[in-house]
């Protein structure tokens, strides 16, 4: 979900393209710098691969761990005080994937079957 955009948002926290403006996040690997948007919706009792089958009906993705810790900083109060899974495996284990908790910050990985919560992001290059 790579748009361009012709506006920057008013501010972190406000309505902006369909959902919440959280901020800038710097590119990694060779992508560009980004505007992050958190779309309207909460997934839960879902395992990784349904949080990303609910991303997707969102036009979303699951986020980034880099991204959750952006939506941990400027907008933790859009979240339950629980873990969300991110849209990255694990790399040496092929059936954990990563989480954020958004009750103290720290990010586990745990087994894509297990239940948790999901939301979905949108991004706009800069």
């Amino acid at each position: 979900m790579n748009q361009k955009i012709s506006t920057i948002p008013a501010a972190i926290g406000a309505a902006f393209e369909g959902g919440i403006y959280a901020g800038i996040i710097r590119g990694a690997d060779g992508q560009p710098d980004a505007h992050v948007v958190l779309l309207p919706g909460d997934a839960k009792d879902v395992t990784f691969e349904q949080a990303q089958a609910f991303a997707q009906t969102a036009c979303g993705e699951l986020p980034t761990r880099r991204e959750q810790s952006l939506l941990f900083a400027n907008l933790k109060e859009e979240f339950q005080g629980t873990w969300y899974w991110s849209g990255e495996q694990h790399a040496s284990l092929p059936s954990n994937a990563w989480r954020q908790h958004f009750d103290d910050g720290y990010q586990y990985d745990g087994r894509k079957s297990f239940e948790g919560r999901a939301r979905a992001v949108r991004r706009f290059p800069i």
